[in-house]
């Protein structure tokens, strides 16, 4: 299809700490035991784009990404990674590559993403239309407890999360309008030209913007270049693109395209009729239709270019770990209703033990639970709904509940652990209780203390000695 394939894998997310960190980069935290981008590689290998650009922020990052995309994808993908600067940003880092890109179309793909949606029906959509950028819209994706652990654990129903503000088009196939961040909580301006093109427009806030993209590339190269400040793809570019859709300035067909320059008066009383009559019976898209004349005859003065949605099926799973609830939401979907996702096969209780692992008297493993390999669990042990990594040594009379437990990490007899996040090599005490917290690497937890909705972690000077 010439598409060149962009995954923006991130770094050492400030909102992620303290689950990442410089040996832990966020594109290496486990998901169902296996890195977050191993999903999205693997999603790009089954729809046959095997030649990738995967940026990294961070040099150090970097290289531990390269390292294992190296060892777990050997003679399967060929895979460039490019380290840029640590918080660029989206659009920054794409910046910063964009001497590589030479296809006539990219796929930009956020390395933190979760779906079996079909990147190759994004890139047939965007072509299909002649488009700058199609976006990937899904689902808002289901929370569940609070991080915080703010409603005590005693509110434990889903709640789907709000993200943007979108419009759309009657038939569901044009942005509109995108509203994300602060902006949705101002009064939104939308351009007349837009709402005197298509007529009418639908708004959703039940839709998540999956950082998922196509591009048209010398259009993305021509905003890189001439908006210096853009920093995100999701805030700064793709509002752009669809702000000035009906008025364009952009390159599109290899010609610089000048502004029509009247805001206002851009289409007449007889034009606005004209284009409501034949947007029924044409297969013409407004923005087609919009840079006509009643007469049908193309105006030289009306330039426009199409932003496209592509809208997943609500069957299908979608979602981004960009937040430590959406870590713990990720992990229990992936072993529980998309367990679909995780690769591989559940047992006829809905979960899955490694044959390695190893179960003490009386110990139950309940439903939508993952338990790694070489792991080892006590007596009388009970785990609902969790994840426990590799190598782990598990003492007695331990519950953990709806929790995420990585790798060789270390709990001791009668320890409770509910709704919580235990980093890899640390160490539970005999006793020790957590309720909603988050306890980062090789951090030890004493016996008998009791945490609730704490962020326990070693500081960064001590971790470095």
């Amino acid at each position: 299809m010439d598409f060149q394939v962009v995954v923006l894998a991130g770094g050492t997310s400030k909102n992620l700490v303290p689950l990442v960190s410089k040996d832990v980069p966020k594109a290496l935290l486990p998901v169902a035991n296996r890195p977050v981008l191993s999903y999205v590689l693997e999603l790009l290998e089954s729809n046959n784009l095997k030649d990738l650009i995967v940026v990294v922020e961070g040099a150090q990052a970097a290289l531990r990404v390269g390292g294992w995309i190296s060892s777990a994808y050997v003679h399967r993908l060929n895979v460039e990674v490019a380290a840029v600067p640590e918080d660029v940003g989206t659009a920054g880092a794409l910046r910063a590559v964009s001497h590589h890109l030479s296809a006539s179309d990219i796929l930009v793909v956020s390395g933190d993403l979760v779906s079996d949606v079909p990147p190759g029906a994004v890139a047939a959509t965007h072509r299909r239309h002649g488009a700058v950028v199609t976006a990937l819209l899904c689902a808002a994706p289901v929370s569940g407890p609070s991080e915080t652990g703010s409603s005590g654990g005693k509110d434990k129903a889903k709640k789907p999360v709000g993200h943007n503000i979108i419009g759309l088009d009657p038939k569901r196939q044009f942005l509109l309008l995108v509203a994300t961040g602060a902006e949705v909580e101002k009064d939104i301006r939308v351009q007349k030209s837009i709402i005197r093109a298509v007529g009418k427009m639908e708004i959703r806030s039940d839709l998540m913007d999956a950082h998922l993209y196509a591009f048209k590339r010398s259009v993305l190269q021509e905003v890189l270049d001439q908006q210096t400040s853009f920093c995100s793809l999701k805030q700064d570019v793709i509002p752009y693109l669809v702000r000035s859709q009906m008025r364009s300035e952009l390159a599109t067909n290899g010609v610089s395209q000048l502004e029509e320059g009247l805001e206002g008066k851009v289409a007449s009383q007889n034009n606005q009729a004209w284009i409501s009559q034949h947007l029924t019976h044409s297969t013409a898209s407004f923005h087609e239709l919009f840079a006509l004349g009643p007469n049908g005859s193309r105006s030289a003065q009306i330039r426009t270019h199409k932003c496209c949605a592509y809208i997943a099926s609500p069957s299908k799973y979608c979602a981004r770990l960009n937040s430590i609830q959406a870590f713990s939401d990720i992990n229990r979907d992936v072993t529980g209703e998309a367990s679909r996702l995780s690769g591989y096969s559940f047992s006829a209780q809905n979960n899955f033990i490694h044959p390695s692992a190893e179960l003490g008297l009386k110990t139950t493993v309940g439903p939508h639970c993952m338990l790694g390999e070489g792991s080892q669990l006590g007596d009388k042990c009970s785990v609902k709904r969790s994840v426990i990594g590799r190598h782990c040594r598990i003492g007695s009379n331990v519950k953990i509940e709806n929790s995420v437990v990585m790798n060789h990490v270390t709990i001791e007899d009668g320890c409770l652990v509910k709704g919580s996040i235990i980093c890899s090599i640390a160490h539970l005490q005999q006793r020790a209780v957590l309720n909603y917290c988050q306890v980062g690497a090789s951090f030890v937890v004493t016996a008998g203390s009791e945490h609730k909705a704490e962020s326990l972690a070693r500081s960064e000077k001590s971790s470095s000695q």
